[in-house]
């Protein structure tokens, strides 16, 4: 999928439990950390800092724990210990997979991950296998509600957009060069266009239809969201 975790888990999060909510606003957080670390506590000079809490009101984390998490990352502590990892997969019917996480322990994601990949027809690949089949974009979701789907395109291409998505289910994924997600995301906002997500996203150069994988390779990507450490999963699987 053009992005697994970009529009259909914003969907799934929106709609999720309550146990599973705090699940996710628990790997936000670890964004938000990561985000600091890297830019500082303040959103209007981080602009990955403004993506992760944005991202945050997507799922529909409250402002008071958004605040939180900022000022627990910003006063340091565990937030030093925590590093981004990116695997590489392969999953049922030979779909490509990239596996993003945040972890304290490395060797510990990377166990419970291969066992996760293991059980449902899947295993690990050596660095560079599987990563030259996706390119690093900015991403932006919107649920077009009733909008004119000619007059949205038309709107996402005025904004700078390279290149359109339509999902199944209706949402539109509208991708960037990943210097330009800001300036797109904001004249796309400045137009009334409510955004639902935006992030840097790997996309899949070419999409492999693998119908008779679909329901394992759902059964995956669940199972790998339960993961504490992985945050994001990336596949080529055609949604």
């Amino acid at each position: 999928m053009s992005g697994h975790s970009h529009a259909r888990t914003v969907k799934h999060k929106k709609e999720a439990s309550a146990a599973q909510r705090s699940k996710a606003f628990s790997k936000v957080s670890r964004e938000i950390a990561i985000a600091v670390k890297e830019g500082g506590s303040d959103p209007a000079t981080n602009s990955k800092l403004r993506s992760v809490i944005e991202k945050a009101r997507a799922f529909n984390m409250p402002t008071e724990n958004i605040e939180r998490a900022v000022a627990k990352a910003a006063g340091g502590g565990e937030a030093g210990n925590l590093q981004e990892v990116l695997l590489e997969a392969y999953g049922p019917g030979n779909i490509a997979l990239l596996i993003q996480g945040i972890t304290d322990n490395k060797n510990r994601m990377l166990g419970e991950v291969k066992q996760i990949l293991s059980n449902n027809q899947g295993k690990l690949v050596e660095g560079g296998a599987v990563r030259w089949m996706f390119d690093q974009k900015g991403a932006v979701t919107i649920d077009p509600k009733d909008a004119n789907k000619e007059e949205l395109e038309l709107k996402a291409i005025e904004a700078g957009a390279e290149d359109l998505y339509w999902r199944e289910d209706g949402w539109l994924d509208v991708f960037t060069l990943p210097q330009n997600l800001e300036q797109v995301r904001s004249k796309l906002e400045a137009d009334g266009i409510k955004i639902e997500a935006a992030s840097l996203d790997w996309v899949p150069k070419e999409h492999v239809d693998a119908q008779l994988a679909k329901d394992a390779a759902e059964k995956l990507f669940d199972a790998l969201d339960e993961q504490d450490d992985v945050q994001d999963i990336y596949s080529n699987i055609k949604a």
